[in-house]
């Protein structure tokens, strides 16, 4: 029965945002052609993530040198980002690796940074906190989550002084992507965190990549789900970090 309640919230959130429309195609090809392809290779991938990993810390050591955590420095924010997630009726996505992605925009001095997928923003948070210093950009792509109808709260972490820092395409990867790239070319750091299926990440990360400045950082979530991150990294001979972060992993590839 919850099924079929996802299901219909789902249909019915499509039916409702004509802008959707053809992301309702391809997820509809999608369930009928490539149901098998989403997790290939998804037991490689754990295999060889395990094998190399390390921790967040060792990565922002080995990266950027000693580190103070972002919750330590900016804890007046988080105490406050964290109340607003309690208090949000919907639920959405964990945090993930905050501290990885504030060091690489400072490592980068970031002043153009693409993100794809938002949810409550925590990533996002961890982004703009660095760019302030720059007064630089963050380019958000987010498609919500239809069967939760969670448009309102998305980003809902990111206190209102950092709003002008930020602009977020509230579409599916492949609009709002196109318009992003309209608007700014080249990023110092690209973080990979929506369409986790195998083949939706071989098609965006090759395109992001081509985005991506001379020593920016990409960085990918729950590689763990399937294989491309690695058969990416493997075509193209890529030497990744592989930061395991609360029984998840995370691929790291510096453009050099």
């Amino acid at each position: 029965m919850k099924e079929i309640i996802s299901i219909s919230k789902t249909a019915f959130g499509y039916l409702i945002r004509p802008q959707l429309y053809p992301e309702l195609a391809r997820k509809i090809y999608k369930n009928i052609f490539e149901r098998g392809i989403a997790t290939k290779g998804q037991t490689e991938s754990i295999i060889w993530s395990e094998q190399q990993a390390v921790s967040q810390e060792q990565a922002i050591q080995s990266i950027y040198g000693d580190f103070t955590s972002i919750h330590t420095v900016y804890d007046s924010i988080f105490r406050n980002a964290t109340e607003i997630e309690q208090s949000c009726p919907i639920k959405m996505g964990g945090a993930g690796a905050l501290d990885l992605l504030y060091y690489l925009c400072e490592k980068t001095q970031a002043k153009n940074v693409l993100e794809t997928g938002v949810a409550y923003g925590w990533s996002s948070l961890a982004v703009l906190l660095s760019l302030q210093h720059r007064n630089g950009v963050l380019y958000s792509s987010d498609m919500p989550y239809l069967d939760r109808n969670n448009d309102t709260f998305v980003g809902c972490v990111v206190p209102e002084s950092l709003i002008k820092f930020w602009k977020l395409y509230r579409f599916a990867d492949k609009e709002s992507l196109p318009k992003i790239f309209r608007e700014e070319n080249t990023f110092e750091v690209i973080h990979y965190d929506s369409d986790k299926s195998y083949n939706g990440r071989m098609w965006a990360y090759p395109l992001l990549w081509s985005k991506l400045a001379e020593n920016g950082y990409f960085i990918s979530d729950d590689i763990q789900d399937n294989s491309a991150f690695k058969d990416w990294c493997e075509q193209n001979q890529f030497q990744p970090i592989i930061v395991e972060f609360e029984g998840k992993f995370v691929g790291i590839v510096q453009k050099s």
